[in-house]
């Protein structure tokens, strides 16, 4: 489980879509202000969907080989080749003309509840179920579950937060950083999205196989 968390965290937080986004809100009128409605309404997200999931399986693991095992392994392997899916289609489409929208420019005169409002439209959902369906083998008898839970939230968040932080503490410094991040971002978005989400995708998929028939 740990293993998994760690991946899923870790892509997650380097997910550019939701990055992007927060670079925007960060430059918006009172932006660290409008950042932290950001990541309060991401982070309880998170901590939402870890609780409801542990409160389906009563904190317990479900056994091996049992129904709900095999069910929250399934889930897994249909998530990973949904990625894998979705990598190729998004692949195939690099380079394509496409409209432009003004949808990631309004985001800069965004409210402070219009950002906690982006903050769940950016989540990334189908990493996002990867992680609840691995939160399943959570056994809340043990602290290191609570550890890992705890530092799976605060891994997929790390990106959102340092930027925060680094908005917060050197306004100005992270002003001319951050433009130069959204800069790239703009220009590599789909090569990042499409290896970030085939590489956690694979493993879903490689590893979910590998349980089932083991």
């Amino acid at each position: 489980m740990v293993l998994d968390l760690v991946l899923i965290g870790l892509v997650i937080a380097l997910d550019p879509l939701p990055v992007t986004g927060f670079v925007l809100v960060l430059s918006a009128r009172n932006g660290v202000w409008k950042g932290l409605a950001f990541i309060l309404t991401w982070l309880a997200t998170f901590v939402g969907i870890i609780a409801a999931v542990l409160i389906m399986t009563g904190g317990q693991p479900p056994a091996p080989k049992s129904a709900p095992s095999t069910a929250a392994l399934a889930a897994k392997l249909a998530i990973g080749v949904g990625m894998v899916c979705y990598a190729e289609r998004t692949r195939r489409n690099i380079g394509k003309q496409r409209k432009s929208s003004g949808f990631m420019s309004r985001i800069e005169r965004i409210t402070a509840w219009s950002a906690a409002g982006l903050a769940l439209l950016l989540q990334p959902w189908g990493m996002v179920a990867a992680g609840a369906a691995t939160v399943v083998d959570a056994d809340l008898e043990h602290a290191a579950s609570y550890a890992a839970l705890m530092g799976y939230c605060l891994l997929a968040s790390s990106s959102l937060l340092t930027m925060e932080l680094y908005a917060t503490f050197a306004p100005r410094s992270a002003h001319v950083r951050l433009a130069k991040l959204r800069t790239w971002l703009e220009g590599h978005q789909e090569q990042a999205l499409v290896s970030l989400v085939l590489f956690l995708g694979l493993w879903l998929v490689g590893k979910s196989i590998y349980q089932l028939t083991a």
